[in-house]
């Protein structure tokens, strides 16, 4: 090649650099959407650091449940599948991002065969052989920035894929979180039964008491013993469904199901959540991981618009090749056995243009879901957090209010049992004083489990959980 190709090469380098600046289709805008000004429901209007932006360990901490949730996060199967997920969209961008680059190829053959008798050229042997070795190399100009968008695309899949990972794990901090207040909510239930069981069965012996010395009837002796009875009848149920949250919790941690280290009874008083900061409604679309993905869907989809757009015109490759061709393999690599060849191709689809416009169409409706998908998103968000806020706060006021319930109840209790110890109180003063008692103290175990369950949700809801937690 002679230097005077260089200028000229030079030149349509350039050309070519200008030209795969431009991209077809419009470039990517988030799309507006209604944000109220404030969360329905939300009591703090300002606050210093807002709910979903703390780490996991600092909403939760017992030290029990940290250490199930550092487990979850290191062994659950659908955060480890998530991640093959991310890994799989990093090596479809890479393998387009290789498009961007000239394709290069080394080929070698070593050929013999024997020719005709009657096609031989005089002096020549029948016998041949013919040894090739070249270096191909092929360019397509991205002119009408078909492989830019394709790039973009599979970026926003990329990212799509990363934030839908942060997204299992969000769900997956609320799962751990969920089950294991419900272990605690039973284990309180099944204490309530255990003790009401107890005090039932002493019961029946002094109304057998009081029915041998002539006191009560058998009736009364027969319906203490059937309030034994219902009492001791929600243990084995209480005991199924604590062995099966167990086997949940423990598969939520990447365990085979096993029993679960938990913490102790909580008092007569069970404890409060604490009032949370939801913070500001914008925020949710930079927060909630769920959100995020569904936007980088929308990207993608509005790349894979201009990439089909670009379908529709002309595509310039170019392509080159230099090597050897010798018919002695010791020449091969002589400067006389040198050969090389450029050339530079367009291409126009015809016939099949109609299909690059169906293409077009599909891509510009799918674009189309994306977005409704993306605002059917946000919308779902605002509405988790809201409903979240109102059940937290209606769940604390009930879970006041049954506490006090049960702190009358118990009262109650004690004054009935004894004035029927002295005569001065019948026998259904009693047992309706212990039945409402223990149902006050199993819904008070309830209101305890909605309670915390509500900030759960609602530290969810405001897209909290993704962010590692430091290493000391």
């Amino acid at each position: 090649m002679s230097v005077g190709w260089w200028p000229r090469l030079a030149r349509a380098g350039a050309c070519a650099v200008l030209l795969n600046a431009c991209a077809l289709g419009p470039d990517y805008q988030r799309p507006d959407v209604e944000v109220p000004r404030r969360f329905q429901w939300q009591l703090q209007k300002d606050a210093v650091a807002e709910l979903g932006d703390l780490g996991w360990w600092e909403v939760y901490r017992d030290p029990i449940l940290q250490h199930a949730l550092n487990t979850a996060l290191r062994m659950n199967l659908d955060v480890r599948i998530a991640a093959t997920r991310v890994e799989q969209a990093r090596a479809t961008l890479g393998a387009t991002r290789l498009q961007y680059w000239p394709q290069l190829s080394a080929n070698a053959s070593a050929q013999r065969a024997a020719t005709s008798a009657y096609a031989l050229l005089p002096e020549r042997d029948r016998m041949g052989s013919i040894y090739t070795a070249t270096v191909d190399a092929s360019y397509e100009l991205d002119i009408w920035g078909r492989l830019r968008r394709l790039n973009e695309a599979a970026r926003a899949d990329l990212l799509s894929s990363a934030y839908a990972q942060q997204g299992v794990v969000v769900g997956l901090i609320a799962d751990v979180a969920t089950a294991y207040f419900t272990l605690i909510s039973l284990d309180e239930q099944l204490k309530v039964t255990r003790d009401t069981t107890a005090t039932r069965r002493k019961f029946v012996e002094l109304t057998r008491a009081k029915h041998n010395q002539g006191v009560v009837s058998g009736l009364d002796v027969s319906t203490a013993e059937a309030e034994l009875a219902t009492a001791q009848a929600n243990i084995p149920d209480l005991e199924r469904q604590i062995a099966q949250t167990e086997d949940q919790l423990s598969v939520l941690m990447g365990h085979n199901p096993a029993a679960i280290e938990r913490a102790h009874h909580f008092d007569d008083t069970p404890p409060l959540p604490p009032e949370p900061p939801a913070g500001l409604p914008s925020h949710l679309l930079e927060r909630r991981p769920d959100i995020r993905s569904a936007e980088q869907q929308l990207v993608a989809a509005n790349a894979r618009v201009g990439a089909a757009k670009a379908a529709l015109f002309p595509s310039i490759s170019l392509t080159g090749s230099y090597g050897g061709r010798s018919l002695e393999l010791s020449k091969l690599f002589t400067g006389a056995a040198n050969t090389w060849l450029a050339d530079a191709a367009l291409s126009l689809p015809i016939l099949d243009s109609q299909n690059s416009i169906y293409q077009l169409e599909l891509a510009d409706a799918q674009k189309r879901e994306a977005l409704l998908t993306y605002e059917k998103t946000v919308q779902n968000a605002f509405r988790e957090v809201s409903d979240a806020l109102i059940a937290r706060q209606k769940f604390v006021e009930f879970q006041k209010a049954q506490q006090e319930k049960v702190g009358a109840l118990r009262r109650a209790n004690e004054i009935a049992l004894a004035r029927y110890r002295v005569g001065y109180a019948s026998y259904f003063d009693v047992i309706n004083s212990d039945r409402d008692l223990f149902n006050a103290e199993l819904a008070l175990a309830e209101a305890y489990l909605n309670s915390q369950l509500a900030s759960v949700q609602l530290y969810q809801a405001l897209g909290g959980g993704w962010r590692e937690a430091p290493r000391f």
